[in-house]
């Protein structure tokens, strides 16, 4: 700060408490990255996966031409929360195919371990698909950046067949993740029968 040499102290401790003062105040942290919202469209994807164990290729473009699709990320493969949401969307798989919707889960955390992820936790139900490096969760805003290396964030979506995100939802509680997309669902197949 340049002073002149005329400045009063009466001017001159008035602006020096208030630079000193916003010097002081506490730096705000970066948001972060939200996930992508409803009404935006989905990124196009093709990442490799398994379904009941077996390897798979899975491309979003294509599935989207069957229907919608429910698309859930999640941390880690084999982890406490995620096994939980593993098994809560198994137990809701049928529902899903009800709905005409493909469920398919994501993730960055144990990559090299989807294959027996999807045989024993998803139950054979849905397609677990590997993010190495998180790429796709990036493509998506889901990614969870509190870790050392980079995880997916506990994100799902509904993307309905013209690819328009119908639901985004982050949320650490693993239960919200089905009810909130099989709702997003029938009320997306309600309003298709209806026009």
């Amino acid at each position: 700060m340049m002073i002149r040499k005329n400045a009063s102290p009466h001017t001159f401790l008035p602006v020096f408490l208030a630079v000193l003062s916003m010097a002081c105040l506490p730096v705000a942290t970066p948001p972060a990255h939200a996930a992508l919202a409803q009404g935006m469209a989905a990124p196009d994807f093709t990442l490799g996966g398994a379904l009941a164990g077996k390897p798979i290729t899975f491309s979003l473009k294509s599935a989207l031409s069957k229907g919608p699709v429910v698309l859930y990320f999640f941390p880690a493969a084999f982890t406490a929360g995620c096994t939980q949401e593993a098994h809560d969307f198994a137990a809701a798989a049928k529902q899903f195919e009800a709905e005409g919707a493909t469920l398919v889960g994501i993730t960055a955390g144990n990559t090299e371990r989807v294959s027996e992820f999807s045989k024993v936790e998803c139950r054979d139900q849905f397609a677990v698909l590997a993010d190495p490096g998180a790429l796709t969760a990036i493509l998506y805003h889901s990614v969870n950046t509190q870790h050392k290396t980079l995880l997916s964030q506990r994100t799902s979506y509904v993307i309905a067949p013209d690819g328009t995100i119908l639901l985004s939802l982050t949320s650490d509680n693993p239960e919200q993740h089905v009810a909130q997309t099989l709702d997003a669902l029938k009320k997306w197949h309600g309003n298709v029968l209806q026009k």
